[in-house]
């Protein structure tokens, strides 16, 4: 059985994470390979010069010396003044007065210097530094070369295999969505024919008002569920009267120990572009949500602003409050921490905010014991 948490992206990290840190000892290996090679050459370029100011036949030690090519090298004496070069940049060092002496630099940090005594009393000595040949730097740097292409790789995949996932999903939630509104216009239309031959008969009886009431109510519904999956009309509205009305529904319904408080710091009317039957599913979504954290008792305030650029609307409840490793889990789909529901709604009240309304809707705030505020952000214009 596999383990809960690995899935194809862990297994594509751990994938990637391997072939890079194999990738890297087996380099650095190379490099340590290569660097004492660059070393014994030197080390043997060295000891020719060292001959060369002894014998009177030069062959051997010239041979070697001339086979170095490779390997850049800097003669000093004792006090560290340059005496001559190998394998640099000859118009550099001509042309540039800084360039021997910085590269003079570069070795001492990088290598120890071979040495030969010339004299103890005074004492006379020619060093020798040496850099390193652009393979090895070459073997170093491949690693993070293609530690920084598997991570392009892995970017790429998991974003190509995301975007294929969430337009999978996005068509399942509009297919499921427009079925439902399919399967419910049937039974509706019938009820709507019932409602109307009651009227009939007893055009005054509360309870076919209120019936009617609520097969309109699932004509609404319904009529949600279609335009799941479509490119809604966006209507202007005044977003206060909007909001005020799905209040009114939601109170109505709720036990009266729960206080509804809305906030339009003095303004009573803001107008925004919406979608007033999906817009209205999103605002009743919240305080459903909000009346079951709190349980049947509590504050639920809203508090609607206009800014600048956009309007918010904050839905506070006083309930238990989301748990801080819950939070970004709240608009996933199939989450939820109550015993019964599906965990769809804040994850459909997210798509409609912010696919269709061209806006945000996030957690802005919760404290366990103490409540929650959820934040929907508005464009003036869409």
């Amino acid at each position: 059985m596999i383990h809960p948490w690995f899935n194809w992206r862990t297994g594509l990290a751990v994938i990637a994470i391997a072939i890079v840190t194999a990738t890297i000892f087996y380099s650095q290996f190379l490099a340590r390979k290569i660097a004492a090679e660059e070393r014994d050459k030197v080390e043997l370029w060295v000891e020719a010069s060292k001959a060369a100011l002894t014998l009177t036949d030069l062959t051997l030690p010239n041979l070697i010396r001339n086979e170095q090519r490779s390997i850049p090298i800097i003669e000093t004496n004792e006090r560290d003044s340059i005496i001559s070069f190998i394998n640099l940049d000859s118009a550099s060092a001509a042309n540039d007065p800084d360039y021997l002496p910085n590269k003079l630099r570069k070795f001492k940090k990088e290598n120890d210097p071979f040495v030969i005594v010339l004299s103890e009393k005074p004492y006379a000595a020619n060093k020798y530094y040496y850099g390193h040949t652009a393979l090895l730097d070459q073997v170093r740097y491949y690693p993070l070369v293609q530690l920084l292409i598997v991570s392009l790789f892995i970017i790429i995949t998991i974003t190509a295999l995301t975007t294929r996932f969430r337009s999978t999903q996005n068509q399942l939630w509009a297919g499921m969505a427009k079925e439902t509104a399919h399967q419910l216009g049937t039974p509706i239309t019938s009820l709507q024919g019932w409602v109307e031959m009651q009227k009939e008969n007893n055009p005054s009886d509360a309870i076919v008002i209120e019936m009617e009431k609520d097969v309109n109510r699932l004509k609404l519904v319904s009529e949600r569920f279609s335009k799941i999956g479509s490119a809604p009309n966006l209507e202007e509205r005044n977003i206060i009267e909007q909001v005020l009305s799905m209040v009114d529904y939601i109170k109505k319904r709720a036990s009266g120990k729960v206080q509804f408080n809305v906030d339009t710091h003095g303004e009573s009317a803001i107008p925004v572009r919406i979608s007033p039957a999906l817009f209205d599913w999103v605002i009743e979504n919240l305080l459903k949500n909000a009346l079951d954290a709190m349980e049947g008792k509590g504050k639920i305030s809203i508090d609607i602003r206009a800014q600048a650029d956009n309007i918010q609307i904050d839905v506070t409840d006083t309930g238990k409050g989301i748990a801080r490793q819950h939070v970004g889990k709240v608009f996933k789909p199939g989450f939820t921490t109550k015993k019964r529901g599906w965990g769809l709604g804040l994850s459909l009240s997210k798509r409609i905010i912010e696919q269709f309304h061209k806006g945000q809707l996030y957690v802005k705030s919760s404290e366990l014991g103490k409540g929650t505020t959820f934040r929907i952000v508005l464009p003036k214009q869409v």
